[in-house]
C-alpha cells in the first residue's frame, strides 16, 4: 500500500504538536548576575575610550574651604595611551607663582600599584609618591592620588546595583571596590553611567568605615574625533569636611603627536 501524501491539515496539525512540544523543553538559558553585569558595563565603558591616542588640554583648579572662600591653579594635562596597560599623564602647574613649575607624572597599570612622581621646583627635585600614600590629597585639593589615575578595569571588582534616571537620562547604578584594599581610601564607590554613552556622571566614594565621604559629578561632556566623550566640569565635595575641589578643562586636542618620551622622570623637570 502507498504512503499517503499528507493533507495540508494534518502538515499544520502536526507542525503545531511538534512546537508545542518544543516549548515544553526545558532550557537553561545562565541569567547575568549583578557581578558579571556590573563588570559588563565597566568593560563597555572602557572599550569606547580605547584608541584616543594622546592629547592635551588646560585645567583650572578652584579649591574652596568650607567657608567658600577659593584659590585657583591653572594647570596643563597631557594623556598617552599605552597599549596593553594603563595610560600615562603629565601634570604641568603654571600659577600661581608657589607652585609654578610644579609637575605630576603618573603612570597607572593594570595590576599592581601605579607609578607616581612628583616634582617640586623649589628643592629641584623628583620626589616618588608611595602606593601607601595614594589615598592622600593632590597638591591640597580633594582629589586623592588614586582618583586621578585612569580607572583601569582590573583595579577593581564591580557589582550592579540598579538603573535609575540621572535627570533626563536613563543610568546604570554600579557598585566598585578596590582591589588594593590595604592601600586605598575607600572601601566601596558608587558609580552612576548613562546607558546611550557609558559616561560616569557621578561617583559616590565611601571611606574605610564604609561612611560617604566625597562625591564627584561630572558634566558638561564633549565629544571628540566624532567619538571620545570628554567632560568640561569636574566637580569634588567632601562631605566630611565641607570643602570642595573643582576642575573645569578647555582646549582639549587629540592625536597631537605625543610619545613616550614626552612622559619619563626628564619630562618632570623640563616641563614648561
Amino acid at each position: 500500500m502507498k504512503n499517503r501524501p499528507l493533507s495540508l491539515n494534518s502538515f499544520i496539525w502536526k507542525g503545531t504538536v511538534l512546537c508545542l512540544l518544543i516549548l515544553l523543553i526545558p532550557v537553561s538559558v545562565p541569567a547575568e548576575n549583578p557581578e558579571e553585569k556590573g563588570l559588563a558595563i565597566a568593560v563597555e565603558a572602557d572599550k569606547r575610550d580605547v584608541g584616543y591616542g594622546d592629547s592635551t588640554s588646560d585645567m583650572l583648579m578652584i579649591l574652596r574651604n568650607r567657608h567658600g572662600q577659593e584659590s585657583r591653579r591653572e594647570m596643563r594635562y597631557r594623556t598617552f595611551e599605552v597599549t596593553g596597560d594603563g595610560d600615562k599623564s603629565l601634570t604641568i602647574f603654571d600659577s600661581p607663582k608657589d607652585v609654578k613649575g610644579t609637575a605630576f607624572l603618573n603612570y597607572t597599570h593594570k595590576q599592581g600599584d601605579d607609578d607616581q612622581w612628583l616634582y617640586l621646583p623649589a628643592l629641584k627635585r623628583v620626589k616618588r609618591i608611595s602606593s601607601r600614600n595614594k589615598s592622600g590629597s593632590f597638591m591640597g585639593s580633594e582629589f586623592a592620588y588614586e582618583d586621578i589615575s585612569s580607572q583601569e578595569i582590573e583595579k577593581y571588582t564591580y557589582r550592579w546595583l540598579w538603573d535609575e534616571k540621572c535627570g533626563e537620562l536613563d543610568c546604570f547604578v554600579v557598585e566598585r571596590y578596590p582591589v588594593d584594599r590595604k592601600n586605598s581610601g575607600y572601601s566601596r564607590q558608587v558609580v552612576r553611567l548613562d546607558k546611550e554613552h557609558y559616561r560616569i556622571r557621578k561617583v559616590e566614594y565611601y571611606d574605610r568605615k564604609n561612611v560617604l565621604l566625597k562625591t564627584l559629578t561630572m558634566k558638561d561632556y564633549q565629544q571628540y574625533l566624532d567619538r571620545f566623550w570628554r567632560p568640561a566640569n569636574l566637580y569634588m565635595v567632601n562631605h566630611q569636611t565641607g570643602k570642595s575641589t573643582e576642575l573645569q578643562f578647555s582646549n582639549y586636542q587629540f592625536k597631537v603627536g605625543l610619545t613616550d618620551d614626552d612622559f619619563n622622570k626628564n619630562s618632570l623637570k623640563r616641563a614648561r
